[in-house]
């Protein structure tokens, strides 16, 4: 890369926002961070500055987009599942909006989606060319992806990211399932056949990266890792990572209660694989779900 790009990002404050803050500034960016409260941020890596909400882009050369609310924590009802799809789609709007107006517009605009676009798909193998699907997230990846494309008319790269399930410490969906594991009482949710699309959290902030430095991804990009497993498979690998048993299913019914409709989110099938970005080159350190387990919790 010759030169750094100045980057504005949102949600760089959360589990993924960090980790890409470090990789963007080892790859020679510096960003802005969008931030309601940049009051909270007095302090700063090299590098990095906070600015508030709603942000300016006329001085970045790129625009990575990752707020969202977060889909757990949360019993879904018609308000929780409003606030997802509005706390996306009215952003990403809003976002392409400030590029229209601005004099001078981004070279690209990297827009987080999620896997979750293709629905529930049992074990067909998917990549980019696939189809949506029906189900509420599909239908809030659809929305907020058709958002970013309108940054396409103004002249701007975009790159709509289908984020999978991401792996790594401090946050994501590992957290809520290590107490479980670490008892001796973790296991497959659900019947366990249905297909995970994985990507340890390392490998996702550096394709972010490769997004914004590389011309030849844009549209749609699985950021998933080369090899899916089924949730069973998943369970057992995380079960030899920390050394401890993987056989007690978490029974739908039962997650059902705790978390409603947000459950059909962790039974849902999306067997994925991340054709755009091993065609222009790139090459993931954690391909396999046992290594990648035993690097983060090893």
């Amino acid at each position: 890369m010759k030169g750094g790009k100045h980057v504005l990002l949102t949600g760089g404050t959360g589990f993924i926002g960090h980790r890409l803050q470090s990789a963007l500034v080892a790859s020679g960016h510096s960003i802005s961070v969008v931030t309601r409260h940049p009051e909270r941020h007095r302090t700063a890596r090299s590098g990095v500055s906070y600015v508030p909400w709603p942000p300016d882009p006329s001085r970045a050369q790129a625009v990575v987009h990752l707020a969202g609310e977060p889909l757990f924590g949360k019993r879904w009802n018609a308000e929780v599942k409003a606030e997802i799809q509005r706390s996306r789609v009215e952003t990403t709007r809003a976002l392409v909006e400030a590029m229209a107006a601005s004099a001078q517009r981004p070279e690209v605009f990297v827009c987080a989606s999620a896997v979750g676009w293709y629905g529930e798909r049992g074990d067909e193998l998917l990549d980019e060319r696939s189809t949506p699907g029906a189900t509420f997230l599909s239908e809030v990846c659809q929305a907020w992806e058709t958002e970013a494309q309108r940054a396409e008319a103004l002249g701007v790269r975009v790159v709509r990211l289908r984020i999978g399930v991401v792996l790594g410490l401090g946050g994501g969906a590992l957290a809520p399932l290590l107490r479980p594991f670490k008892l001796g009482v973790g296991g497959p949710i659900g019947s366990g056949r249905q297909w995970f699309s994985w990507i340890h959290a390392r490998d996702l902030a550096e394709l972010f990266v490769r997004a914004v430095d590389d011309p030849r991804l844009r549209g749609a990009v699985n950021g998933v890792a080369p090899e899916p497993v089924t949730n069973r498979d998943f369970a057992r690998a995380l079960g030899r990572a920390l050394h401890r048993p993987a056989v007690l299913p978490a029974p739908a019914f039962a997650l059902r209660l705790v978390l409603g409709e947000a459950t059909e989110v962790l039974l849902e099938s999306q067997r994925c694989l991340p054709r755009a970005a091993l065609e222009a080159g790139f090459e993931f350190r954690f391909r396999e779900i046992g290594p990648a387990l035993a690097d983060i919790v090893g």
